[in-house]
Formats: structure tokens, sequence, C-alpha cells
């Protein structure tokens, strides 16, 4: 059960975007890419993926760019989990058995079943918003970190 690379660069786009609202401006792609040292096109085909999802805002042109709402803010991370990667890596055996329950558990299932909790229970409880508590310039360090 691990995230994947989408996921996190979705995360952190999101969050550039938000740590930049305070500008009143779109943010291009180029500009998150840079700034975040991750791919351009890969990036961008994530980013459209979240416009469609309804997490961001798109405008074509010269200006245009990115933005997001206070509905997003307020959503909890996990609608990011379900758009990126999907709920079934929380219903899934570890070790891909077919058939492992409690009634036929394999050797990692009842300690991955706690971790598997504590995943959705982080990702359920935290907003958008709760992740942008530090101060700007904390945040945009933490997201260039590759």
């Amino acid at each position: 059960m691990i995230l994947s690379k989408s996921f996190g660069y979705a995360l952190r786009g999101i969050l550039y975007i938000a740590a930049m609202r305070d500008e009143n401006r779109k943010v291009q792609i180029d500009e998150i890419a840079t700034k975040l040292a991750v791919p351009k096109h890969f990036l961008g085909k994530i980013m459209q993926q979240m416009v469609k999802a309804g997490l961001l805002k798109s405008t074509k042109g010269p200006y245009g760019g990115f933005s997001l709402s206070a509905e997003t803010l307020a959503m909890p991370v996990m609608r990011l989990v379900e758009i990126t990667d999907g709920m079934e890596q929380f219903s899934m055996c570890v070790l891909k058995l077919k058939y492992c329950n409690g009634l036929n558990p394999c050797p990692l299932h009842y300690e991955m079943e706690e971790v598997k909790k504590d995943y959705l229970d982080v990702f359920t409880k935290n907003t958008f918003g709760d992740l942008l508590k530090d101060s700007k310039s904390d945040l945009l360090k933490s997201l260039a970190v590759d």
C-alpha cells in the first residue's frame, strides 16, 4: 500500500496553488513544475485530471493557469487518494492473496489492517486547508524537496 507518484505530484501541486492564492492570480504549469522540480508534462496531465474532478479550476490564455476554490480547501485529502490511486488498496491483501480476510488471514493481515486504518484516518480527517498551517515560505520549501 504505497501511494503513487501521481498522488504526490497532485497534492504538491494543489498545495502550491493554494499557497499562491493570496497573490490573486492564476498559477501556470511552468511555474508549478519549476518550483516543485517535477516533470512539466506529467504534472500537466495530473493537474488536468484534478480540473476534471473539480478540485482545481483552469483558465486558458496568456493570463490563464490554475486556481482553486474554498470548497477544495475544505475537502479531505481522501478525495485526492480516491481520484489518483483509488480505494482498492485499502481492501486488498498486501501479499495480493485472493482470499485474505479475518477468517483466512495472510501472515501480515492483522498488522496491515491497523496500518490501513491509520492511513484512512489521516487522509479522512485532514483537509487540504489543514495542510497549509505552516508559513508560506516553509510550506513552499517543503513542497520543493524531491
